[in-house]
C-alpha cells in the first residue's frame, strides 16, 4: 500500500469504528482465511467488525477460527444488510469489482462508508477510496500478513490469525507450487509457523477429509476430460445432471481443473460446469508459463483473474460453448505451442 492510502487507513483505525468485511461470491481459501485474519485483527485492536460472505462457502473450510461468526448474505439478510447499513468502513478483500458479490452488489453501491480494497487480482476498479492491489502477491492473505505489519502491528498476528493467513497463502498458491510463490512468501509461511499456524493439520483439513461422492465425481470429470494436442491444451465437462448424480456440495469441483496441467505438454486447461439455477456454464482457466488466461477470459468469457488462473462464464448450452472455445484455440496456437 502507498504511504498515502497507508497513513489514510491508520487515521481511519485510530478510533473504534464499525467494519464490515466483505469477500466475493462463492469464497475459496484465500477469501475466507484473509477475511477471517483481518476480522481477528480489527476485533482484538479495539473495532466493532463482520464479515459478510454473499453466500455459503465449503466445508472443508469452516474449522478455521472465527467461521462460525460469518454471516451468510442469502440466508441471514436482514443481519447482513444491517451491517453494511452501518459501517463506518468496509473492507474488500480477494476481489476488485464489485460485480464479484453477486446479489450484494447493489447495496454495497449504495453504501456510505469509506470503502477499503484488499486484492491481488489484476486491473482493479475504482470503487474504493483506499486501496491496496498487488497483482505480484501470492495472495490476499499474504498482502493482509503485510498489511498488519505496515500498520506497526505484526507482533498482534495471533495463532488464529495465522492459521487463516496460512491456509489461504497455501490455498492459492497450490501448496506453494503456483509461480506467485516468491521467496517472500516463504518467509512468510515460516513466521505463521513460528507464531503457531500448523502447517501439516492445516493440509490435512484442506485436501485430506474428501467423501466417496466427491472422488466418484473426480472420476466422472477425469473421464470427461478432452485433450487438444495440436493447442497443448485439456478441457473438462460437468453437466447438472452429473453434478447431482455425485451429490455435488459447494466446493466439490475446487482443483479440478488443474489435472490438466499434469499432463505432459498441456499448456492451458479449462473446466466447464454447469449452474442450471443461474442458466449459466462456469468455467475455470489455468496455464503454465506466459500464456495469459486473465486476457483469454476477459476478452472472450467475461472473467478475468491471474495470467496463469481466471475465470468466466457462458450463457450459451454446452456445446455452443465448446463450439465457440475450440474455434478460439487457433488464434493461440503460436502462444500455446512455444
Amino acid at each position: 500500500m502507498n504511504l498515502e492510502h497507508l497513513n489514510e487507513l491508520k487515521k481511519l483505525l485510530s478510533s473504534p469504528k464499525k467494519i464490515a468485511i466483505i469477500p466475493h461470491k462463492n469464497p475459496d481459501g484465500d477469501a475466507i482465511g484473509s477475511t477471517l485474519a483481518l476480522w481477528h485483527y480489527l476485533v482484538n485492536t479495539g473495532h466493532t467488525a463482520s464479515i459478510v460472505a454473499p453466500n455459503d462457502y465449503p466445508k472443508f473450510l469452516k474449522w478455521m477460527p472465527g467461521s462460525d461468526k460469518i454471516l451468510n448474505f442469502e440466508k441471514e439478510n436482514s443481519q447482513s444488510k444491517s451491517c453494511i447499513d452501518n459501517a463506518d468502513i468496509i473492507f474488500t478483500l480477494d476481489f476488485n469489482h464489485l460485480g464479484r458479490v453477486g446479489q450484494m452488489s447493489d447495496i454495497l453501491e449504495s453504501a456510505t462508508a469509506t470503502f477499503v480494497m484488499v486484492d491481488h487480482h489484476q486491473e482493479p476498479s475504482d470503487y474504493a477510496k483506499i486501496i491496496y492491489s498487488d497483482v505480484k502477491m501470492s495472495s490476499t492473505c499474504e498482502m493482509v500478513y503485510v498489511l498488519i505489519n505496515q500498520l506497526g502491528d505484526k507482533n498482534s498476528i495471533t495463532t488464529e490469525m495465522a492459521n487463516c493467513i496460512y491456509t489461504g497463502i497455501m490455498t492459492d498458491t497450490g501448496s506453494f507450487k503456483f509461480a506467485a510463490t516468491t521467496s517472500n512468501t516463504h518467509r512468510v509461511i515460516a513466521d505463521l509457523m513460528d507464531k503457531g499456524a500448523e502447517g501439516t493439520e492445516i493440509h490435512h483439513r484442506i485436501y485430506d477429509t474428501n467423501s466417496p461422492s466427491r472422488l466418484h465425481l473426480l472420476g466422472c470429470a477425469l473421464k470427461n476430460m478432452v485433450i487438444l494436442e495440436e493447442y497443448a491444451t485439456a478441457y473438462i465437462t460437468m453437466s447438472q445432471d452429473e453434478l447431482d448424480t455425485y451429490n455435488y456440495q459447494k466446493g466439490d469441483t475446487e482443483g479440478f481443473v488443474n489435472y490438466g496441467l499434469t499432463l505432459d505438454g498441456i499448456k492451458f486447461a479449462v473446466i466447464f460446469i454447469e449452474n442450471r439455477e443461474e442458466g449459466i456454464y462456469k468455467i475455470s482457466f489455468r496455464s503454465v508459463g506466459e500464456f495469459s488466461v486473465n486476457d483469454f477470459a476477459r476478452k472472450h468469457f467475461s472473467g478475468g483473474g491471474h495470467t496463469n488462473a481466471a475465470g468466466g462464464k457462458s450463457d450459451d448450452n454446452l456445446e455452443e460453448t465448446i463450439t465457440k472455445f475450440t474455434s478460439l484455440l487457433s488464434l493461440y496456437k503460436n502462444q500455446l505451442q512455444s
